[in-house]
């Protein structure tokens, strides 16, 4: 074999192993930083599953697809009550009177799920409560909505203004309980927000929602929402059929400091929409995990400030900072940026930077750099003395 022949095949040999071994070093590094494969396949019209804290969309299909959602409405009914008795418009213990349209008879809700309240029996605002959550009664929902706001339409416009308050945009109530009508709809989308809203905004309610049965009138109810059985982190919210709706189920659960809301609309059965929330859920807390990288008030940089009674100023962000991000061994790391130079006065919120949040050199949020403590101007002299040092800088500079 001749010189030149062995020289060859030798640098092949090395170009290989260089890019074999340049290979297994991409793949090594990719793997670290937490890789997700696809979700699961799901049967249902549409589907979402959203991190509770960032508002994050982990998973989707058809969100935005306007369906009936049957009792999932009564997210929104038990809502408002709520919404009243925080207001203090509206009293657990106070006494609803149950009128022939709330009667359980009423030939309206004729095969439907029921409390069971009638005419001249008490009932209170907190069974009512139980009734529409756990029961989902169609009664206890026109009792709750007459008594609330003196008739079941006056209650349906005041649904629809909190959806138009809360950006419900693909959402339209006409009535409050979900029995069919066809411009009664909802999103997978819409009904992940209204449940974010009902848990952030009343947590001492959304109690109500991990109960799994209630009894009234000699009658013991279970709550349809079976995974509250079978998955001790599941704590709410609703389930709702119809046979133009299909099988619906809006469901959240709490793991390790994270939490996830399930919407599934238009499923084929309660085992099947119970099984699909179920595959979404794991999914997501497998796969995911909420980080709270900064604090408010927490200094990330004392810095130099010129001009002021104070040579020196707290910077930090003025808000937690939460994010999901596929789950990962590889810490967080964060630079800061300030734009310089600090030029008092400065007061508490004045953005002059940012900080740059990365993980395994990806950059995943970027965050404005806040003032946090106020510093006043100093006098002329020392203005004037600053003045002259940072026109020597600019000079050096």
């Amino acid at each position: 074999m001749s010189v030149k022949r062995l020289v060859v095949q030798n640098l092949r040999c090395w170009l290989f192993g260089f890019a074999l071994a340049n290979l297994l070093l991409t793949t090594t590094v990719n793997a670290g930083a937490g890789l997700v494969p696809a979700p699961p396949s799901i049967n249902a019209d549409s589907y979402i599953l959203v991190d509770f804290d960032t508002g994050e969309v982990l998973v989707e299909h058809n969100p935005d697809l306007k369906l009936p959602p049957a009792s999932l409405t009564k997210l929104m009914t038990a809502y408002i009550l709520a919404q009243e008795v925080e207001l203090g418009r509206l009293g657990l213990n106070d006494v609803v009177p149950v009128s022939r349209n709330a009667w359980s008879q009423n030939p309206v809700f004729n095969g439907s799920s029921l409390m069971w309240i009638e005419p001249g029996k008490v009932v209170t605002v907190a069974e009512l409560e139980r009734g529409i959550v756990i029961s989902s009664g169609n009664d206890a929902t026109v009792a709750i909505a007459e008594h609330i706001a003196g008739s079941e339409k006056a209650f349906v416009d005041l649904m629809n203004q909190y959806a138009s308050e809360m950006n419900l945009v693909s959402t339209h109530f006409e009535n409050s309980h979900g029995l069919p009508h066809p411009d009664h709809s909802s999103t997978a989308r819409d009904l992940a927000a209204l449940a974010i809203a009902a848990i952030r905004d009343h947590p001492d309610r959304y109690t109500v929602y991990k109960e799994r049965s209630y009894t009234y009138n000699d009658i013991t109810q279970y709550n349809r929402n079976h995974l509250l059985r079978e998955d001790d982190t599941v704590d709410g919210l609703k389930t709702g059929y119809t046979r133009e709706a299909g099988y619906g189920l809006v469901a959240s659960a709490k793991r390790k400091g994270m939490r996830l809301i399930s919407v599934v609309m238009g499923s084929s059965s309660t085992g099947s929409r119970k099984a699909e929330t179920r595959s979404l859920l794991n999914y997501g807390f497998r796969f995911y995990e909420t980080v709270r990288p900064l604090t408010p008030e927490q200094v990330l940089v004392e810095h130099r400030v010129w001009k002021g009674l104070s040579e020196q100023v707290s910077l930090g962000v003025s808000r937690d900072v939460v994010l999901t991000l596929p789950r990962a061994s590889v810490e967080i790391t964060q630079s800061v940026e300030v734009d310089t130079p600090l030029i008092a006065p400065l007061l508490v919120g004045d953005v002059v930077g940012r900080v740059l949040l990365s993980r395994n050199g990806e950059a995943v949020a970027e965050i404005p750099l806040e003032v946090l403590n106020n510093i006043e101007a100093a006098g002329f002299f020392a203005r004037l003395w600053d003045s002259i040092v940072l026109w020597f800088q600019g000079l050096a500079g």
